[in-house]
């Protein structure tokens, strides 16, 4: 045994006093987003959550989904801001449950880092946390893993995992669709957390642009617009299956729209999607135009603006869009729902 200083953790990269310095940082975010079940304090070895909430349930389904943002984390790491990139990871987790009509509860995070800073942990939480409050979950819990020599200084990933429940009768699904239901579209706000290889393959590699640029069509700079956040849809999707009749619904992320919207298609259905109803935002005629990249491409990749579908039946299409509409989310009618195989079919052109 070596006696006197010898090695440290601290010597071999990982500083815990920085880890905690980051939880003193972020716990008063965190607990903005404590709601009423929530049992317990930040700090401990597990989140707890009071399940005698759900005993006015009859048959409660308990959902769970985790994500990650993808290489997006690039983006915000080559500009340090670092507050927004929750809201991406929390709209790929909660959107994911929303879509079977559940109710997010509680999310846990995870950053993994090759150099805890603490200011830089507690605003990647901050982000987290701010995104919670609006889906209406508790962030109950996290880990911040400190990886030198796997991640650079300035380097760091971030996934999550979230539970949400719902009432067995009232999940949503391909077993509710049937032709003559209509297609319901919300606009994303952007290019959300999906497709930022190709993207920055695009704009660095092949156009050699940088974050810095002031893009024209954009209004801004590529940095803010590609650091522009997710929307997250949760309340908007919880409140339309409470007060509107919803048969099912999709979260347009990897694979865009018409792999998304053909999960929750019965097999003796097909979808009709007319492009002519809507104008995709610049940036995805921008990335297209660039990378020389078909349309065909584009729309398995990108959302190309639309970041959630409801499918409900012709006579609730009228409560649905004043419902979203009140909300703030722009939305409107992008296709309906026939006899057929199983498929979606994009047709027309886009809205000029």
């Amino acid at each position: 045994m070596t006696h006197g200083e010898g090695v440290t953790y601290s010597s071999a990269g990982v500083d815990i006093a920085a880890g905690d310095r980051a939880v003193d940082l972020m716990k008063a975010w965190v607990s903005k987003t404590r709601r009423a079940e929530t049992y317990g304090d930040l700090g401990g070895f597990a989140g707890l959550f009071d399940a005698s909430a759900l005993k006015s349930y009859r048959r409660p389904l308990l959902a769970t989904s985790t994500d990650g943002v993808g290489t997006k984390v690039a983006i915000a790491q080559r500009m340090d801001v670092h507050d927004t990139i929750g809201f991406d990871l929390v709209g790929m987790v909660v959107d994911d449950l929303v879509v079977c009509g559940a109710e997010p509860l509680f999310m846990t995070d995870y950053i993994a880092c090759g150099q805890v800073v603490p200011e830089r942990i507690a605003a990647l939480v901050k982000g987290v946390a701010q995104a919670c409050v609006t889906a209406g979950c508790t962030l109950s819990g996290g880990e911040t893993a400190e990886h030198p020599g796997l991640l650079k200084p300035d380097e760091y990933d971030i996934a999550g995992a979230a539970t949400g429940v719902v009432e067995a009768d009232q999940m949503l699904g391909p077993e509710h669709v049937q032709p003559g239901d209509v297609v319901v579209a919300m606009a994303s706000t952007g290019l959300h957390s999906n497709g930022y290889s190709l993207v920055r393959h695009v704009m660095f590699e092949i156009a050699g642009w940088t974050l810095e640029r002031y893009v024209p069509v954009l209004g801004r700079t590529l940095g803010e617009e590609l650091l522009e956040p997710t929307r997250v849809y949760a309340r908007d999707c919880l409140e339309l299956a409470r007060a509107a009749k919803v048969h099912a619904m999709a979260h347009v992320t990897g694979g865009g729209l018409a792999a998304n919207l053909a999960r929750v298609l019965p097999d003796h259905t097909s979808a009709r999607i007319d492009r002519s109803t809507w104008t995709p935002q610049p940036v995805f005629e921008l990335v297209g135009e660039l990378g020389a990249i078909s349309q065909t491409e584009l729309e398995r990749t990108l959302n190309m603006g639309i970041g959630m579908i409801a499918v409900v039946p012709s006579d609730a299409v009228d409560t649905a869009l004043a419902i979203l509409t009140d909300r703030g989310t722009p939305a409107w009618v992008v296709g309906e729902i026939v006899s057929g195989d199983g498929t979606v079919h994009l047709h027309g052109a886009y809205a000029s």
